[in-house]
């Protein structure tokens, strides 16, 4: 079985998705395995802490730091700079961050901890509509 989730972002941080994927997976009511997989190089999955929003705050402000933009001086030896100061400090992130996730499912219910939630993490400036694909095998 498989769906896709289109997911606005507002620029970067992240947007939890966990909502939407338990109510697709609720469906199946089976045990199984939950692949998640991101349809963009700019932009993570994540799998984190869905209770106190700065650890969201804090995770953004920490990859910011990490891969600044190409403006800042320390990024100027980076090449692919024509679609903005902040794509190819996207690209970078999203190559350190996961773009897929494994969740195991049983009998419909994620089998995510007590404050772990689903995120996209936006690594563009503006705005977007992320594509996420979901399988569930079962």
């Amino acid at each position: 079985m498989q769906t896709r989730f289109t997911v606005p972002t507002r620029g970067p941080g992240l947007t939890e998705i966990t909502n939407q994927v338990a109510d697709w997976v609720r469906q199946t009511g089976r045990d199984g395995l939950l692949t998640l997989f991101i349809q963009h190089t700019s932009a993570s999955l994540l799998v984190q802490e869905n209770a106190d929003p700065e650890v969201q705050t804090d995770l953004n402000a920490y990859f910011a730091r990490l891969v600044p933009p190409t403006t800042d001086p320390a990024m100027s030896y980076l090449t692919h700079t024509y679609e903005g100061p902040d794509d190819m400090p996207a690209h970078i992130k999203a190559a350190l961050l996961p773009v897929s996730l494994s969740i195991p499912v049983t009998a419909g219910r994620m089998a995510l901890g007590t404050w772990q939630g689903i995120y996209v993490f936006e690594h563009r400036t503006a705005s977007h509509r992320r594509n996420v694909m979901a399988h569930f095998s079962g």
